[in-house]
């Protein structure tokens, strides 16, 4: 399982011109699934991103979660980061989960999340997105479990 967070002033995302889900001060996670993956790992990224202190203090030091600041969660499910770049210059899919066990992972780690904390919102799985940010920080990091 491979997440990428990007800590937001505000996300959303759109399908078919209609605005689906927003967020205000937050994360925006981007998840992307492998075929070994299962509960265990669902657990384990859920927890880290719920802990992680990627949120500045009044010492401008990254030592706040999203609870000590009342964030917001979006999650979007992204299977090109499961994607192979090492070889050639298209990229392989080979490795990632196939469409209906991502599915499944997705709709558990979402509902993981939203049983742990209580402003969750997310994409369609499997649909065209469009997905807008503004990074705050910037401040991005890539969790790979």
């Amino acid at each position: 399982m491979r997440a990428l967070i990007q800590r937001v002033v505000s996300a959303n995302v759109v399908i078919e011109e209609k605005q689906i889900a927003s967020i205000g001060k937050g994360v925006l996670v981007f998840v992307g699934f492998f075929p070994r993956d299962g509960s265990e790992q669902i657990s384990w990224m859920t927890r880290k991103i719920l802990s992680l202190r990627i949120f500045p203090d009044d010492n401008g030091q990254m030592n706040k979660s999203l609870a000590d600041v009342k964030g917001e969660v979006l999650v979007v499910s992204q299977f090109t980061l499961a994607a192979d770049i090492k070889r050639g210059n298209r990229p392989s899919f080979s490795g990632a989960a196939r469409p209906e066990l991502a599915h499944n992972l997705y709709t558990e780690f979402v509902s993981y999340l939203k049983e742990n904390y209580t402003m969750v919102s997310s994409g369609e799985f499997g649909s065209d997105m469009l997905v807008s940010l503004v990074n705050d920080g910037p401040a991005t990091f890539l969790l790979d479990h």
